[in-house]
């Protein structure tokens, strides 16, 4: 049976739901932005993705660490799509969605940085 991972399964879910945004970007031809949020979205869930398979607890908070960076990108990316009004779209549930990985992504780095500095003592 498949163990539950939350945050893979929450950046995958939010990887689905920025390729649907990104397609109504694009046919309201809008293809800057929109590419950049679609490049940084997915990179979160494949960098979370990637650290399950971490060869060492540092190489872990490696690719958390960049999971971070990929989150704290798209929430720029959906910030300018609703304050420049550049589009209709709504795009505040993504935004609150964003926020809420990064939260999660931060407290598993923390987390993950305490277990190690508790093993070298």
């Amino acid at each position: 049976m498949k163990s539950e991972n939350i945050i893979v399964d929450k950046t995958f879910k939010f990887s689905l739901d920025i390729i649907s945004l990104f397609k109504k970007l694009q046919d309201e031809r809008e293809f800057i932005i929109s590419r950049q949020l679609l490049k940084s979205a997915t990179s979160i869930g494949a960098n979370v993705e990637e650290a399950t398979a971490a060869q060492s607890k540092r190489d872990f908070i490696s690719k958390m660490s960049i999971a971070s960076k990929e989150a704290r990108e798209t929430k720029y990316w959906l910030r300018l799509l609703e304050d420049s009004e550049i589009t209709k779209i709504e795009v505040s549930n993504h935004l609150n969605e964003i926020t809420h990985i990064i939260n999660i992504i931060t407290k598993i780095i923390i987390t993950a940085q305490k277990n190690i500095n508790n093993t070298e003592l």
